[in-house]
């Protein structure tokens, strides 16, 4: 079993009882209502569990809305990567716990309950997926090669077990959610769950919408958007900008050494930006924490995040977001944690906030026909992007966006929370398709880290059909 590559024999094999003892579970959930780290018991339902998917476990935290949860909608939720797990967005980005980043002192990191949580207003199942991700494992070998066609039919097959098990949240109003990479295969979920309400065989999914944070939805415009928003931004002048476009034709997705002009002048930008942190340009790059850091310490640093908390002597003196992700290492590998959370034993021997070893093969370039398609199915879209991202950048989603052809029926104005600018947004129209595009002004990717209350707001607003 791949899964017993760096046990111990002994721990192999406890493995295996786990597994053939488990065979013929298909769905396990349990109410967790303390976790390590949290001061008594938590202030929400929390339940954690597997669902078996072929021959994968899928590991999910679901949240019941602190709202009414009766009537209040459910948002399916996972990370991008492809890779990260769940616990990424529950507790860095729109769940309602946080780590006390501020008190912290080493050893078990402390949680606080954050009060501007998505789960105010719905209900969310965060899941790992794909298979690999998080605690999410397979039971074969082969099992852990995926792809964003598997993960999509995976991740579809999730949400309809889960809610065959839980039906008393049938009825209410589904959205499918993802951010980053992900949102390749979210829309691909969504087509799946609007190909099975087809079938008069399955039970009706109440679908109404859909939600994507910083997506990538066709690689090419993304990739030549870059481009347009790194100039924009003010990275590159408007002379290397002018001569670059002029020798690669406007196109950098397809570029090759066989155009020297173009190679050479791709190369200057990406010297001109190759220490910035492109998931925030105005937050410090971690990697040049230390400038007698030689390149391949900053590179493991930059690839395994909890080696800042783990070695506090190296520590640098500024903040940087990778402080942030090093407690989830630690926590999710304690194993009080994983008792907690009810994680089988032996199943995944090292977390990863993101795993980078993922069997992963990224077979589907470009979801944008699928989008289309969704134009004709009357569902509510939310796309929202940080204006400070450089990974998916808001020139790339308002270009594939151009390319729906949406008839505009709110034009580009900034949306307020408590009075203040917190972005721009757009309102589009068709065939009683409904799609909302919103920046958030000093955001990243994703911007629900650094302006979560701002992002609830959004959300808030957007999924009880109030404009933003």
């Amino acid at each position: 079993m791949a899964a017993c590559n760096k046990m111990s024999s002994s721990s192999c094999l406890r493995l295996f009882l786990l597994l053939m003892f488990s065979a013929t579970a298909v769905f396990s959930g349990t109410i967790v209502k303390t976790l390590p780290g949290f001061d008594g018991e938590l202030p929400f339902k929390l339940e954690t569990g597997y669902v078996r998917v072929g021959t994968s476990e899928v590991f999910y935290y679901f949240i019941e809305s602190e709202g009414n949860p009766k009537q209040d909608p459910l948002l399916l939720w996972y990370s991008g990567g492809p890779g990260c797990s769940a616990l990424n967005g529950l507790v860095y980005e729109i769940g309602p716990l946080a780590f006390n980043i501020t008190d912290y002192e080493g050893g078990m990191p402390s949680l606080m309950y954050y009060p501007y949580s998505w789960t105010k207003t719905a209900s969310i199942l965060f899941v790992d997926a794909p298979v690999g991700t998080g605690f999410s494992f397979a039971l074969t070998p082969d099992g852990f090669a995926t792809s964003d066609t598997l993960a999509a039919r995976e991740i579809y097959q999730f949400l309809r077990k889960w809610l065959m098990e839980h039906p008393q949240y049938l009825k209410l109003q589904l959205f499918v959610g993802a951010d980053s990479y992900s949102g390749i295969s979210a829309t691909m979920v969504v087509q799946h769950v609007l190909d099975g309400n087809l079938d008069k065989n399955l039970t009706q999914l109440n679908l109404k919408g859909y939600i994507l944070g910083c997506p990538e939805i066709d690689g090419k415009i993304t990739t030549n958007e870059k481009m347009v928003f790194t100039h924009r931004i003010g990275l590159i002048s408007d002379e290397l900008y002018n001569a670059t476009r002029d020798t690669c034709g406007g196109d950098y997705y397809d570029t090759t050494s066989e155009n020297p002009a173009c190679y050479e002048n791709l190369k200057l930008i990406d010297k001109c930006t190759k220490d910035i942190y492109k998931n925030n340009i105005l937050e410090p790059k971690c990697t040049w924490a230390s400038p007698e850091s030689n390149e391949p310490a900053r590179q493991l640093l930059e690839e395994n995040s909890e080696g800042f908390i783990l070695s506090p002597p190296r520590i640098p003196e500024f903040w940087c977001r990778n402080f942030n992700y090093a407690l989830s290492y630690i926590w999710a590998n304690d194993q009080s944690v994983r008792n907690a959370l009810n994680i089988r034993e032996g199943t995944v021997p090292d977390w990863k906030r993101c795993n980078k070893t993922l069997n992963y093969e990224r077979d589907v370039s470009s979801v944008l026909d699928y989008h289309r398609n969704f134009t004709n199915k009357g569902l509510q879209a939310l796309v929202y992007n940080g204006d400070h991202d450089l990974i998916i950048p808001n020139t790339a989603t308002q270009g594939w966006i151009g390319k729906l052809n949406l008839t505009i029926v709110n034009d580009w104005r900034p949306w307020l929370v408590d009075g203040q600018v917190a972005g721009y947004t757009t309102k589009y129209s068709e065939n009683g398709y409904r799609l909302t595009y919103a920046t958030v002004k000093g955001g990243g990717h994703t911007p629900q880290e650094s302006k979560r209350r701002e992002c609830y707001e959004m959300f808030e607003r957007f999924i009880h059909y109030y404009p933003l």
